[in-house]
């Protein structure tokens, strides 16, 4: 049994979102993260890349807990997909608030967040 939404796009009808839908959004995001990962040199923007990859993981989470475990009239829903996101979304924001006091700490020192001078750290 396929679940599906239906989204209006107008007067004629609607449209259905499947999962595969849902998969697509988040391989995007996931190539899109990957992709500033190793492009930027801000480490700005690299942080911005992790948070996008691990977004990409909660779309996932959500997504295959939705249509895994889809709610029936007489049974209430799971919501596993929705706990491990919500454990994702918190570790990420540590993350975050550690890499910025990092960041910070660099900048004071060398005057530059750029991510290729860090092989000066060595020692």
């Amino acid at each position: 049994m396929e679940l599906t939404l239906a989204l209006p796009l107008g007067l004629s009808g609607g449209a259905e979102v499947g999962l595969h839908h849902y998969l697509a959004l988040a391989a995007f995001l996931f190539v899109c993260g990957l992709l500033t990962m190793m492009l930027k040199r801000n480490a700005i923007g690299v942080l911005m890349g992790v948070e996008l990859v691990l977004n990409a993981a909660n779309v996932n989470l959500v997504a295959f807990n939705r249509y895994a475990h889809a709610a029936t009239a007489d049974a209430k829903p799971l919501l596993d997909g929705q706990v491990f996101a919500i454990f994702v979304i918190v570790l990420a924001a540590a993350e975050a608030a550690v890499a910025l006091a990092i960041f910070l700490n660099y900048y004071n020192n060398f005057a530059t967040i750029d991510v290729e001078r860090a092989q000066s750290l060595k020692g």
